[in-house]
């Protein structure tokens, strides 16, 4: 190993944005990460998260029989039962 530090690791903003989350974590798997955008709409106690990605790139945010989508899905039940909201997710192209 060696001394010199490592580049620090981009992380979301501090008090847990999801939104920043789902989308660093979405740019990671498609192809035209440019085109990657994620808008939080607040409705009551439900945070309502649309991830748009290219039309080609939507086959890769849900995954072999949507289980990327459900990963996302489960890390957003994650928070949300830790903040005490519920989160959904919905992926448009």
């Amino acid at each position: 190993m060696s001394d010199t530090p490592s580049a620090p690791i981009e992380q979301p903003q501090t008090g847990g944005d999801l939104r920043a989350l789902i989308e660093m974590i979405a740019k990671s798997l498609v192809d035209e990460p440019d085109q990657v955008s994620v808008e939080a709409l607040d409705e009551d106690d439900t945070v309502v998260l649309e991830l748009r990605v290219a039309p080609g790139d939507v086959g890769k945010v849900i995954g072999k029989q949507g289980r990327t989508a459900r990963a996302f899905r489960a890390i957003l039940g994650a928070a949300g039962m830790k903040q005490h909201r519920h989160y959904e997710l919905e992926i448009l192209e």
